[in-house]
């Protein structure tokens, strides 16, 4: 049995970080065979449009707002399959990068559904790359880290066990909880001027860029509306803010950043 020749199955689709040029090949083809998609609220209509003959459904959530629960999509995309269905489970960036597309392959294995899983380009690599800032950088980070932003429970305690300044910091659904992301680095010995970065809608036209000061980080002045938000934080921002003409700090020859970047605004 194969995806692309067979009835009741499940394709797990990374939507990539919302330009429909982005989607790959395979995720664009099953897209154009599915019966049945289920998609995230943060997938662009032009990327969901795609899907020209499916059923769609959007069952994506918001903070704050009432979605349709993780337990009635797993049913969802069963009894879809079950019923001979082609079905797309449409989930922005990536399917396994904070997405709980692992939660609905267990679900899938454990009902017997066959699946498969479609990679996407994920917003951890594709927003910082929109605005020009690598992840790593020779003598200035040779890692990166990614967090959910969305609980404090969640990024403190893997914020608590980084040596400050060492890796570069990449969180997701964070722009509510900035302010606290922020004061949780500063507490665990993060420089203050340290170079940071919001990047919204990554690779979209309405595309905007913050860039500016850890400390600034709370304050940021952020029209962020329902475009999907990534914060960036260490010193390879500065790379990302020289590149697009931003006020930053020349780097010395030792290679770190220079001591102060100035407070920054949306490009």
């Amino acid at each position: 049995m194969t995806a692309a020749t067979s009835r009741g199955f499940v394709s797990l689709v990374g939507a990539g970080p919302g330009d429909p040029e982005l989607l790959t090949i395979r995720a664009a083809r099953r897209l154009e065979e599915a019966d049945l998609v289920l998609y995230d609220a943060l997938v662009p209509a032009e990327v969901v449009a795609t899907a020209r003959r499916a059923q769609r459904f959007r069952v994506g959530k918001r903070a704050g707002r009432k979605a349709v629960t993780q337990e009635t999509i797993h049913r969802l995309l069963i009894r879809g399959a079950r019923q001979g269905k082609r079905v797309v489970r449409l989930k922005g960036g990536d399917p396994f990068v904070l997405g709980r597309g692992g939660e609905e392959a267990l679900a899938l294995r454990a009902a017997g559904v066959p699946f498969e899983v479609v990679p996407g380009v994920t917003s951890v690599v594709a927003a910082p790359q929109a605005a020009s800032i690598p992840l790593t950088h020779r003598g200035l980070a040779s890692g990166f880290v990614v967090v959910s932003g969305h609980a404090e429970d969640s990024f403190r305690p893997v914020v608590e066990t980084l040596a400050p300044n060492a890796l570069t910091v990449v969180v997701l659904m964070g722009l509510g909880a900035r302010a606290r992301i922020a004061a949780a680095l500063l507490e665990a010995g993060w420089r203050r001027d340290t170079p940071a970065a919001v990047v919204l809608a990554a690779s979209r036209p309405e595309m905007q860029q913050w860039v500016g000061r850890l400390d600034d980080l709370g304050d940021a002045p952020l029209d962020d509306g329902e475009a999907p938000g990534t914060i960036v934080v260490g010193d390879v921002v500065s790379l990302g803010a020289l590149a697009a003409g931003s006020p930053a700090a020349a780097c010395p020859d030792d290679g770190r950043v220079g001591a102060s970047l100035a407070r920054g605004g949306m490009k």
